[in-house]
């Protein structure tokens, strides 16, 4: 089920990269008309400020670098134009195998979607998901995720696997980045023991998906000290962070 060493590569590029929509309502508040960075632009903030961006942002990137590394790749998504609309990508293998990967989840490696390959199985699989086993299967509009978490919980995701034409998703990419919510979101991949976890940022409130079970932090008080604690995970820039998350505070006044 795993991905080849050509698309591996590339992907490990993006293994410290959070998904979040704090970047949105930051570049947003910035006042330009267009709201979807360019991939040159997304560059520019990472390199300043530490930042990545949400699941658009992180597909537009992910495609860039694909190309950049000759690996053949498209966008896909779900629900695109809506607030539950979500956006990843899929590269081929040498053999024309295809490979969904979803950075805007945080998953751990690209996973095989085709079932009809040698490598492919429908059973339940770790070491692609944080804190849960997955299985891939076929679905009449594309693909089927299921997430199996150490709880017995069990969700589902269905990815439309046709390729998305590059206007029509740069267009849900946009609208996506006016869609501005009143609650940050941070999600990203950190070390626990001998695992890679989730930890996820919230509603002001943070904590630890992991095989061992979900793990909540101590709840804070004040804007500097949240932007501390993301710091930490992240690496983003400390004023950047306080700047965001008192936008925040006070659309909630």
């Amino acid at each position: 089920m795993l991905a080849p060493e050509s698309i591996l590569k590339t992907w490990r590029k993006f293994n410290d990269f959070p998904m979040e929509t704090l970047t949105k309502v930051w570049f947003y508040n910035q006042g330009t008309i267009k709201k979807q960075r360019g991939v040159s632009l997304m560059r520019e903030h990472r390199e300043q400020f530490g930042m990545s961006g949400n699941c658009f942002d992180l597909a537009l990137w992910l495609l860039d670098e694909f190309k950049r590394d000759g690996v053949e790749a498209y966008p896909v998504g779900h629900n695109l134009n809506s607030e539950e609309a979500h956006a990843a990508v899929i590269a081929f293998n040498e053999k024309g195998e295809r490979f969904l990967c979803d950075l805007g989840d945080q998953w751990l490696n690209p996973i095989i979607i085709d079932s009809d390959s040698i490598d492919y199985t429908s059973e339940k699989v770790s070491g692609f998901f944080p804190a849960a086993k997955v299985q891939v299967q076929n679905h009449p509009t594309g693909t089927e995720i299921l997430y199996h978490r150490p709880n017995g919980k069990v969700s589902r995701q269905v990815f439309q696997t046709e390729p998305v034409e590059m206007d029509t998703f740069l267009m849900a990419a946009e609208h996506s980045q006016h869609l501005i919510k009143n609650h940050p979101l941070l999600e990203c991949r950190i070390p626990y023991k001998s695992e890679i976890a989730h930890w996820e940022f919230y509603n002001w409130e943070s904590f630890l998906s992991t095989t061992e079970g979900l793990m909540k932090d101590p709840k804070l008080e004040t804007v500097e000290e949240w932007a501390e604690r993301i710091h930490g995970k992240t690496k983003y820039n400390k004023a950047v962070l306080i700047e965001i998350l008192k936008h925040y505070k006070s659309t909630q006044l």
